[in-house]
């Protein structure tokens, strides 16, 4: 015990076990103890509390504290963020302003993505969806104060189409795939319209684990590019294609800004700044909104373009491996479209794949791995998942994983969306899984099907006992879907079930959920 004490201080902040390896607290205290002595470790003597440690082959370093990031917390919103780093460097100033989610959906983590724009390496400051506009408006904010101030500014708002890098498939050089098919999977009658797409990744070698996610370019609807095509004045030369690769979804404060700039009518020029100086209202428009405002529009189709950002890729949770399907990726797709000022608004990425691009067609994707959210390295692990409507995407893909390899863990699913009848989605693959017993359990929960409306963190709290058995069995939590409220809200029941009966108070259950995350036992992959 004293050797392992003694350990624990000489590698505080220091860790030769990685966090993901499956051993709790004293375990991995102990082994790195005993692999710092296999590789001749020592403590240096008369550093004090800010003991260095030094190797046998002559390198010697200072063990830094660990920086507290007291902000990184999703819960929180972006003013608390905010104001809790407001004493901290630039940087994580950029960081706090960032969802806290770590979800990758920029390409980054949270602290990578706000330090990329710090140093001028990331331009653009739009890549945080999560976060939504809230984010996007503090970043700007962030970067214009410290530009004032004399820091260096990280970058601008618009986006720099991808280009080709080291000749590696990547964000920046996408892989030029072929639609290979797109099913519905929701029945006639549902409120919504899910799909199941497939792609072919033949003569990529794309590489991806299940839990990682595929990055689409999106291209923009020929119906919304001809409407503010006509809305412009249009100079010899200028096609709508011009229009396809942008973010025509918002109107941004950049756009008003060169209105301002350049309407010579002094009513509509106030028009504008009236535009610039309201976010709110600004927030609601896109940009064919924001051109019908304007009844003295002039304004040249070349010059429009440079207003616009760039379309950032959709990512989307992949729903197979590799193992069961060689050289493909699938995916779950639910199309977007409402109505919104007597317009249809479509959802560009979704609709694309839903109505736009036929068998054969190209897409432009790349693989965005996942930070930790993977079926786990032990086989025999349990594992339960939390996918509501398409967060089942990622769930489809263990499932495959799991049979592909054999792994002898018990897999448990909970899964919801409005009615059983026409919105669950992978029924026939789900129910052949319960069966052949690579499903455990699968626990759905359909709102609409009765009076009362329950959900998936309902049946969560009715199996409570069940749940916290299944963890402390060493068992693995994973949840996928939509951050702002399911995901908070399974949280919320996950709690309350380590509560209740593992008869913990509030503080113990926290503590308790706040150890499944750090070893990897409870992830989340949500948006």
């Amino acid at each position: 015990m004293n050797k392992m004490l003694d350990t624990k201080k000489l590698l505080a902040g220091v860790s030769l076990i990685p966090e993901s390896a499956p051993f709790d607290e004293e375990q991995r205290a102990w082994l790195n103890g005993f692999f710092a002595g296999m590789t001749g470790i020592e403590e240096v003597s008369g550093r004090g509390s800010g003991s260095g440690l030094m190797t046998d082959a002559g390198i010697a370093d200072e063990v830094e504290e660990e920086e507290d990031f007291p902000w990184h917390d999703d819960s929180l919103g972006i003013d608390e963020r905010l104001e809790l780093a407001d004493d901290r460097p630039y940087e994580r100033k950029l960081m706090a302003a960032m969802a806290q989610l770590d979800c990758g959906s920029c390409g980054y983590l949270c602290q990578t993505y706000s330090e990329a724009i710090a140093s001028g390496e990331e331009d653009n400051l739009t890549l945080c969806s999560p976060g939504g506009k809230e984010t996007v408006r503090a970043i700007k904010k962030l970067v214009k104060l410290n530009a004032e101030s004399g820091g260096e500014a990280g970058g601008t708002a618009t986006a720099t189409a991808p280009k080709a890098d080291d000749g590696t498939w990547s964000r920046k050089n996408p892989f030029a795939a072929k639609l290979i098919s797109n099913e519905k999977l929701t029945g006639e009658g549902s409120a919504k319209d899910v799909r199941h797409v497939e792609i072919d990744l033949t003569g990529s070698d794309l590489d991806y684990r299940v839990g990682d996610s595929l990055g689409v370019y999106p291209s923009n609807c020929p119906d919304l590019m001809d409407e503010i095509v006509a809305a412009c004045e249009m100079s010899d030369g200028d096609q709508p294609d011009f229009l396809v690769d942008k973010d025509l979804t918002t109107a941004t404060e950049e756009l008003a800004e060169w209105f301002i700039e350049n309407l010579i009518d002094g009513n509509e020029k106030k028009k504008a700044e009236a535009l610039a100086a309201d976010e709110d209202l600004l927030d609601e428009m896109d940009v064919l909104d924001f051109l019908k405002s304007f009844k003295t529009l002039k304004i040249p189709f070349s010059d429009l373009l440079q207003a616009i950002p760039v379309l950032n890729p959709r990512l989307y949770s992949i729903a197979s491996s590799l193992k069961k399907h060689p050289d493909q990726v699938h995916l779950t797709v639910g199309k977007v479209t409402y109505e919104k000022n007597d317009r249809v608004r479509k959802g560009v990425a979704s609709t694309m794949l839903a109505e736009r691009v036929e068998a054969g067609s190209e897409l432009k994707v790349f693989i965005q791995p996942s930070h930790g959210f993977t079926v786990p390295a032990d086989p025999n692990a349990p594992m339960i998942m939390v996918g509501p409507g398409t967060g089942i995407a990622p769930f489809v893909s263990f499932l495959q994983e799991r049979e592909a390899t054999g792994a002898k863990g018990d897999n448990w699913l909970f899964f919801g969306d409005q009615k059983s009848e026409t919105d669950f989605l992978y029924r026939d693959m789900l129910e052949g899984y319960v069966s052949g017993g690579q499903l455990k359990r699968l626990d759905t929960a359909f709102s609409r099907d009765q009076d009362h409306k329950i959900y998936v963190q309902d049946r969560m709290r009715e199996n409570g006992a069940e749940i916290f058995k299944w963890l402390e069995a060493g068992g693995y939590f994973f949840v996928c879907g939509d951050a702002s409220r399911m995901a908070k809200d399974v949280d919320t029941a996950l709690h309350e079930v380590i509560a209740q009966h593992g008869n913990m108070s509030a503080d113990e259950a926290a503590k308790y959920v706040k150890n499944l995350a750090k070893s990897n036992r409870y992830e989340r992959d949500v948006y």
